[in-house]
């Protein structure tokens, strides 16, 4: 992956700012979530913007997108700039929990790719730090407020580690949010593993929709049909 920028089929990302470079999880999550009716939707820890730029690919919903970082502010503002629409994305240099606080309205969707480490080493770079571990945006945090930014009929897409996602499910549903559905994700067709679960949440309770899938056959590099499928709108070589 080139370390500037990641062209994708309708836009580019320039991520040269950013401690976080664009990863798969971030795509995963922006390919697999269903916004295609949403007006308005919430990328929560925006970094580079890859998301706000995939819901708006997705959707003709405006997107508010937040970062704690200066410097991934500055960056998905110059690659929203740079891309078809401009006029639908609003960028924002906030944390959640301040964003809360001063935000007058509620969101159709709400999606985040967050921090999660919680106990492992961190880098010596405060920003690199901040992108990887939830110190700034503990779970909890998280789960408030998104019960107060959507609306009663909203969705919520995140996506973690097995094990962070265990955790989270559980903060998450003592506090009114319902998993409906999950997409456990493997690394390929011949390891079990479970390497991410992608999960969507609603204030409503239903019965869950549980699917997994793998991203790799046997070969590196050799995806899966299913894979290709859901990233075929924005990866250029699917």
């Amino acid at each position: 992956m080139p370390n500037q920028a990641f062209v994708f089929k309708k836009f580019t990302v320039f991520q040269h700012h950013c401690a976080h470079k664009v990863g798969t999880d971030a795509v995963l999550i922006g390919a697999w979530a269903q916004v295609e009716n949403a007006r308005s939707i919430l990328d929560i820890g925006t970094g580079t913007g890859i998301i706000a730029l995939m819901m708006a690919q997705k959707s003709q919903a405006h997107i508010d997108a937040i970062d704690i970082e200066q410097s991934s502010y500055t960056q998905a503002c110059e690659n929203a700039k740079y891309s078809s629409w401009p006029g639908r994305i609003d960028i924002r240099h906030a944390s959640l929990q301040d964003y809360v606080k001063k935000c007058d309205k509620k969101f159709d969707v709400i999606i985040t790719n967050p921090p999660y480490f919680v106990d492992s080493f961190k880098a010596p770079d405060e920003e690199r730090s901040h992108a990887r571990h939830n110190d700034t945006l503990p779970f909890k945090d998280l789960v408030e407020g998104v019960k107060d930014l959507l609306q009663p009929n909203g969705k919520f897409y995140i996506i973690l580690p097995t094990k962070e996602a265990g955790d989270f499910k559980t903060i998450a549903e003592k506090k009114g949010l319902h998993l409906l559905k999950r997409m456990r994700v493997r690394r390929n067709l011949f390891n079990d593993t479970e390497k991410r679960h992608m999960m969507q949440f609603s204030f409503k309770t239903g019965a869950l929709q549980d699917l997994t899938m793998s991203i790799e056959k046997d070969v590196h590099h050799d995806y899966t049909d299913e894979y290709k499928l859901l990233t075929s709108d924005f990866y250029l070589h699917f």
